[in-house]
């Protein structure tokens, strides 16, 4: 029996997509299925003029910290460059490939109106040797079709006839992704190739070069089974852009998604576990996931579900817990890693890890993203509350009852017992007095006190803020507005 051998093989030319950490998460499935699976990462980093290190640096830490962790590698493409082109010369000896001056401009010239796609042929036959302005073709053969058999898409023909003869190394030596992909995975032992539907159309220039390896190498190595996954569309049904779309797992990551909602969403993208429910543990999705369940339609990458469903991991997180994971958001640690966007509107001396441990089960229960952490309790921890202008315009500046409620509130509080059921029956009592409800009262007082009109509990964040801040904050509030 053959061990289960999938592998993980970005580009780094750019940011970690959404798109191929659902492609990752799958692999990951599949090695994670088999005792003796592995799952293997690759760095395709054999287009130099596109690959940057930093996006190396940035696809290894998105994966470790969504859990897929590699169980070989991760590996350099551009280590491979001495089997590249050991390939090339046996498929040459085989007469597989030829050499090709062609430009693009001279293709199309001789195609005229011609519209089709793709290249003519016509270095085929002329026995040019190596030169600087030859590039390498494969032969396609003129006839016939190349078959892939797809788990997620069946069998799909392609006819030869509209495969050209394609490029495989260019006049620089440069080896291309067909021919590396194939070596590489031949090395690899791959049994298994799951990648994004994009790819579909290389699949059979794959197989054809696969096919020609085994003849010229004597190794009847089986292709891979091949399965390519359904492509990711926005809200309106087209493919993300990465210039329209929030597309880098880091955004995501840096915002505060946690990394079980997120493999939990991703692994619905496409497809579904058994039963209703959306919340489904890691282990029972590797348990139940299956390639041929895997639909082939465009799956919706819907933001504001997976927040929804984010949301609902961190309501279940047990306080100590949720306190440790959002240190990064309220108090990070300059030796560990932080989001890399944050902005802390409080300096780290102003932050009281005693109060933020005292508010943390109230923020708990109202967050979705650990990002709105921060802006939710800025008041506890500034001089001074951020004060959003257009509430305080609408809820204290506007009214005279409610300045007139603010400064007997603040008479009443300096003589009050400071707890959170006194002070709600103060505010109950002052805005009584105005035939104002609790829920009118509340809001100039939180403003006051807050900044804003949302945020946590009035009465508990009144209690720890402290009497004389809180008082202070009411008066210069009602001031401000006269």
């Amino acid at each position: 029996m053959t061990a289960t051998r999938v592998r993980f093989a970005p580009s780094p030319t750019g940011y970690f997509h959404v798109g191929s950490a659902r492609s990752a998460l799958f692999n990951w499935f599949v090695a994670r299925q088999a005792d003796d699976g592995v799952f293997l990462l690759r760095i395709e980093d054999t287009d130099a003029d596109r690959n940057r290190e930093e996006w190396v640096d940035g696809i290894v830490e998105a994966m470790e910290w969504l859990g897929l962790h590699a169980d070989e590698g991760p590996f350099r493409q551009s280590d491979n460059a001495p089997a590249h082109q050991a390939a090339i010369d046996q498929l040459f000896a085989g007469g597989y490939l030829y050499f090709c001056d062609c430009t693009g401009d001279a293709v199309q010239s001789r195609k005229g109106d011609n519209k089709t796609p793709g290249y003519d042929g016509f270095c085929r036959d002329r026995g040019l040797e190596r030169s600087a302005t030859t590039g390498i073709r494969f032969k396609t053969p003129l006839e016939g079709g190349t078959t892939v058999r797809d788990l997620i898409r069946g069998d799909v023909e392609f006819s030869h006839s509209v495969i050209d003869d394609f490029i495989i190394a260019k006049s620089s030596g440069a080896v291309l992704f067909a021919l590396a992909n194939v070596v590489d995975d031949r090395n690899d032992r791959i049994t298994h190739v799951i990648r994004g539907e994009e790819h579909l159309p290389n699949t059979p220039k794959q197989i054809l070069l696969w096919e020609a390896l085994n003849a010229v190498t004597g190794v009847a190595t089986p292709t891979p089974v091949y399965a390519h996954l359904p492509l990711l569309v926005n809200e309106q049904r087209k493919k993300l852009s990465k210039r329209k779309d929030p597309v880098a797992t880091e955004q995501y990551r840096d915002e505060g998604y946690l990394p079980e909602a997120f493999v939990n969403y991703l692994a619905l993208l496409g497809w579904s576990p058994r039963g209703d429910e959306e919340k489904v543990p890691v282990a029972q999705l590797i348990a139940e996931f299956r390639l041929e369940d895997v639909s082939h339609s465009p799956a919706f990458f819907d933001v504001k579900k997976l927040q929804h469903l984010n949301g609902e991991y961190i309501r279940e997180m047990p306080l100590e817990q949720f306190i440790a994971h959002s240190m990064p958001w309220v108090s990070p640690d300059p030796a560990a890693w932080s989001p890399s966007a944050l902005s802390l509107p409080w300096r780290p001396e102003q932050f009281d890890y005693e109060r933020y441990a005292t508010i943390a089960p109230l923020v708990q229960e109202r967050i979705s993203l650990m990002s709105e952490i921060a802006p939710m309790i800025d008041f506890l921890f500034l001089p001074e509350p951020p004060m959003d202008a257009e509430a305080f315009a609408k809820s204290v500046a506007k009214d005279e009852t409610a300045r007139v409620i603010l400064r007997e509130l603040a008479a009443e509080l300096s003589t009050t017992s400071w707890d959170r059921d006194t002070l709600h029956a103060c505010v109950v009592g002052v805005g009584e007095r105005h035939e104002w409800n609790l829920r009118k009262t509340q809001a100039p007082v939180r403003c006051a006190v807050t900044g804003k009109l949302v945020g946590p509990p009035l009465f508990e964040s009144m209690e720890l803020l402290g009497r004389d801040e809180t008082i202070r904050r009411i008066v210069d509030a009602a001031e401000r507005a006269s």
